[in-house]
């Protein structure tokens, strides 16, 4: 074998009853190509995964035998301030799926998007944007805010959108509300090392009526 070239087999088995399951799997690294294989009692999946084909890139090529629609092709792009990571799948109809995040450590900008082409419509649209500091961590999320070519539909966009703040080394609070009227907060305290105290609760600010919710927990570790 090429003196480049890695090759490792692995098996496991598990006994369930009277029956048994087992797999094998199979690693090959040739360079900058490796390829992974796993075969189980039905199924045989296969990843390759092609490092840097150019600079700062990562092409996945995957499959599952006998699934003929599972092959899916993934682009991965990883840079100091962004990542994105676009895949398809192999078929005649295939669902197109993008997601990336763009920023610091203090202040991060992402969204997941996936469009079926079979239906012409958006299956997931979300964006969230964050920002974090010493004692201060703040986030704002856009889920679903999809749009169709076809009917519209009639579930309502959530917006969700929370904060977290450290009133002292041993305290956090963390607050959390969306457009739909549901608020919800807690406040943690570690009261010793590795034991934490926690009160929560939500309440619909649309139906006050209802009773809100309360929750106590007590974490306790050696």
């Amino acid at each position: 074998m090429n003196q480049n070239s890695v090759y490792a087999i692995t098996s496991a088995g598990t006994k369930k009853g009277e029956l048994f399951f087992a797999d094998v799997n199979t690693q090959l690294k040739n360079k900058n190509v490796t390829t992974d294989i796993k075969w189980t009692d039905s199924n045989l999946f296969t990843t390759i995964t092609v490092d840097e084909p150019a600079p700062v890139l990562k092409a996945i090529f995957s499959f599952r035998v006998p699934d003929q629609m599972s092959g899916k092709i993934e682009l991965q792009y990883l840079h100091e301030y962004a990542g994105i990571s676009s895949s398809i799948g192999l078929t005649a109809n295939p669902v197109v799926n993008f997601s990336g995040v763009l920023g610091t450590n203090v202040l991060a900008l992402g969204t997941d998007i996936s469009f079926d082409t079979k239906t012409r419509n958006f299956t997931k649209c979300n964006t969230g944007l964050s920002f974090s500091n010493v004692d201060l961590i703040a986030s704002l999320a856009l889920v679903d805010p999809c749009f169709h070519m076809g009917p519209i539909a009639s579930q309502p966009m959530r917006t969700p959108s929370g904060t977290q703040h450290a009133i002292d080394p041993l305290t956090m609070v963390k607050a959390r509300v969306n457009n739909v009227g549901m608020a919800s907060a807690v406040i943690q305290h570690e009261w010793r090392p590795k034991s934490l105290f926690t009160i929560s609760g939500e309440v619909d600010t649309k139906s006050i009526d209802k009773s809100p919710k309360v929750g106590l927990a007590l974490a306790l570790k050696p």
